[in-house]
């Protein structure tokens, strides 16, 4: 069960907000050469997809790889353009044995209910040797994300989100080991006034679950602030590879 909903108020807030402009990803494309060497042929699962646009990303970047996108949510599923694209999750993934050579997971693994299982379920599906690259918010690690910064309330939310820790070892069962782990940079907008006036409070997840009280303070600070800071809002989230 996913910590929200993820119906049809939460799907449309995240496809108009939450996608990154292509100089927003120039990071996240080199950290994903880097750890993937994407090649002509190869298969790789988007899995918790979402409106699809890393599936889109993935597939303008790196020609001839065949991506699949697999996500649980219908009012998702409904916004996304990106074919193929299946229902599943990360417990059951409706693919064949052997059959992938990466999984990416972007801020999808504090959904997943059983890390241990979903672990297995990776295992079965990827080809010796595959990644899995998880992109994601991690408990503890909020230093580097704007959107703390003006919501202070909402770090005890992501606290409760698994640390790199727990995904390691939940991981270990099933015969995965950390390759790497590194914050990757990314312009999520072209000034904080854009961020500001952008924010949905359904897109995300530590918003929807703190007060009604503490998200109207945080907003207060974020648009205060926006009156006189200037510059891109550059943040960094954790991208944990294993294999």
């Amino acid at each position: 069960m996913a910590r929200i909903a993820y119906h049809d108020a939460d799907a449309e807030a995240f496809a108009a907000t939450r996608h990154l402009t292509d100089d927003g990803l120039t990071a996240w494309r080199a950290a994903v050469t880097r750890h993937l060497t994407p090649r002509p042929g190869m298969r790789l699962l988007d899995l918790g997809a979402g409106t699809g646009a890393w599936a889109r990303a993935f597939t303008d970047w790196f020609p001839g790889v065949e991506v699949i996108a697999v996500e649980p949510s219908a009012a998702m599923r409904a916004r996304c353009a990106f074919a193929p694209l299946v229902a599943g999750d990360a417990g059951h993934i409706p693919l064949t044995d052997d059959s992938v050579d990466g999984v990416w997971l972007s801020t999808v693994v504090h959904h997943v209910p059983d890390l241990a299982a979903a672990a297995y379920e990776l295992r079965r599906v990827l080809r010796p040797g595959a990644p899995v690259l998880i992109r994601s918010a991690f408990a503890g690690r909020h230093e580097a994300i704007t959107l703390f910064d003006y919501f202070p309330e909402a770090i005890r939310v992501l606290d409760t989100y698994p640390g790199i820790a727990d995904v390691e070892a939940a991981f270990a069962a099933a015969g995965f080991a950390t390759a790497a782990v590194e914050q990757v940079p990314q312009v999520t907008a072209p000034s904080l006034r854009e961020a500001a006036a952008g924010l949905r409070r359904e897109a995300h997840t530590p918003l929807q679950l703190i007060t009604d009280a503490e998200y109207a303070a945080g907003v207060q600070r974020l648009r205060e602030a926006a009156r006189t800071q200037t510059g891109p809002v550059v943040d960094a989230l954790d991208l944990l590879v294993l294999r």
